[in-house]
């Protein structure tokens, strides 16, 4: 059975740093393109930050130097360490992972991903 346990979200106000962590079971994460998403209260889901393998790291512009996602397979986890938190940045954060097999990635599209956690929560306040 695959899981993703995310934690680490909590309230911070603006310019504050955060280190999310998603701990995976079922599934070794460096068989699979890993990816950060987060959806604000009305709005879509959107890909934050991307590990693929046979390729490099990938972020959406609004976060490109303040954001970076790193893994530990020897613990299977993966992380995102957020900082100079906007409150832009507020949502749900969730950890998600897309099977390697099926080929390389390009784009974090969300249909795209096969496993999801269950999310943690950041709130950025001014």
């Amino acid at each position: 059975q695959v899981q993703l346990v995310e934690s680490g979200g909590g309230s911070v106000q603006a310019g504050g740093s955060l280190r999310l962590s998603c701990a995976a079971s079922g599934l070794a994460i460096s068989n699979y393109h890993m990816a950060w998403f987060r959806q604000a209260p009305g709005k879509e889901r959107e890909g934050v930050a991307m590990l693929a393998r046979f390729g490099s790291t990938s972020y959406a512009d609004s976060v490109k130097g303040r954001f970076t996602i790193s893994e530990d397979n020897a613990k299977n986890n993966l992380y995102l360490q957020m900082n100079s938190l906007k409150p832009e940045d507020t949502g749900m954060y969730y950890c998600a992972a897309d099977w390697a097999g099926s080929g390389s990635i390009s784009s974090m599209a969300a249909s795209r991903f096969d496993y999801w956690g269950q999310g943690t929560q950041v709130t950025v306040s001014s």
